[in-house]
């Protein structure tokens, strides 16, 4: 976006009572940040879910000191500015309808960053509900999904930790500005997360770790995923937040069991009991995704070649297949074969050592 636009944008959004889906809409008519602020009275009053008191606002009280201000800290601490009508926002987010318009970002997003889950949970884990995110998280990365999750104390920290140590991207969507890391002892693990993913939020910078802006961040650390694993939560944890949004979303969402005596476990063990979808491995979580994770085409290394003598089916099947598992699912959309055919042609390719089983019905080429 242009810096008029950009300076624009920010004026908007600090405009009391206005928020993401009525600057959305006033973007649909004016569609330029710009041309909202040249707007008049009666213009900005033809616009749904604009009344007289934001209008007048809008006209009044919006800051330009405040939009000069941010962008000065922004380009003095190396924070970017990505608005949704940018092509590098996040396809994920994009599809909620309170989406925020503006992200400050530091790091980097990709498209791959698309086949996404969120860990989280309380921020005081017992030692099983460490060692349970960080086991799924290495396995999720080994997969090649993305990791978001908050930079909070606990769980948060567990995953983000696991993901940069096994050699994956994470995301983290903080509560706070870019220029407020919190907790602090986080610090560290906040920069090297912008060499191997993004740190975001939607929040200006200067803003501090406000306990209101924690439910509002939830809400974006489940839309930027395909499904949240929650790993302990207690009966009032922020966690189960993030779970309630992921269902308004249309998001999965899974939890990993715990101990019934653990006052820790109570919130994940009852999220099961409503639906949640039990998780004792990546493999669960994979399973329910499997719809929705890219096929990946890039080349194949180490793999051998495929055999003259293969029936065109099965070479379908193998030409699809690399050292990265795909689930059953996957492969019969890809394909166009049947679960019970594709079935049949991946034993008679696992009986010639071309294919191997994993668990969870996922399949490697060998």
């Amino acid at each position: 976006m242009k810096e008029d636009d950009l300076l624009a944008l920010l004026e908007l959004l600090s405009v009391p009572g206005i928020g993401p889906g009525r600057i959305r809409r006033l973007l649909a008519k004016f569609r330029s940040p710009s041309l909202i602020l040249e707007a008049g009275l009666f213009d900005l009053l033809g616009v749904e879910g604009i009344d007289r008191v934001l209008a007048e606002l809008i006209l009044k009280k919006r800051n330009r000191q405040f939009a000069e201000r941010q962008l000065e800290i922004c380009r003095r601490e190396g924070i970017d500015l990505l608005t949704v009508l940018d092509p590098g926002y996040p396809e994920n987010l994009k599809e909620v309808s309170d989406a925020p318009v503006l992200l400050y970002l530091r790091g980097s997003l990709r498209k791959d960053d698309r086949a996404a889950v969120a860990v989280v949970g309380t921020r005081m884990p017992s030692s099983y509900g460490r060692s349970a995110a960080e086991r799924i998280t290495r396995e999720l990365v080994q997969h090649g999904l993305t990791i978001v999750s908050g930079l909070a104390r606990g769980i948060d920290t567990v995953a983000h930790r696991s993901a940069l140590a096994n050699g994956g991207r994470t995301l983290a969507v903080l509560g706070c500005g870019l220029d407020r890391i919190y907790p602090p002892e986080n610090r560290k693990i906040a920069e090297r997360i912008t060499e191997s993913g993004a740190l975001i939020s939607e929040f200006p910078c200067g803003t501090g770790p406000d306990a209101g802006n924690f439910p509002r961040r939830n809400r974006i650390i489940s839309a930027l995923s395909l499904g949240v694993l929650i790993v302990e939560a207690g009966e009032k944890s922020g966690a189960l937040i993030t779970a309630d949004t992921a269902l308004d979303q249309g998001r999965e969402v899974f939890a990993v069991p715990g101990e019934i005596f653990n006052s820790r476990a109570r919130g994940t063990n009852r999220l099961i009991q409503q639906g949640a979808k039990l998780v004792q491995s990546a493999a669960d979580i994979l399973e329910e995704l499997s719809y929705r994770l890219p096929i990946q085409n890039e080349e194949k290394p180490a793999v051998s070649p495929v055999p003259p003598d293969l029936s065109e089916k099965e070479k379908r099947i193998l030409e699809m297949l690399s050292e990265k598992p795909v689930h059953i699912d996957a492969i019969c959309q890809h394909t166009g074969f049947s679960p019970p055919e594709a079935l049949s042609l991946l034993l008679t390719l696992e009986l010639k050592q071309l294919v191997r089983q994993l668990a969870g019905k996922l399949f490697v080429r060998t």
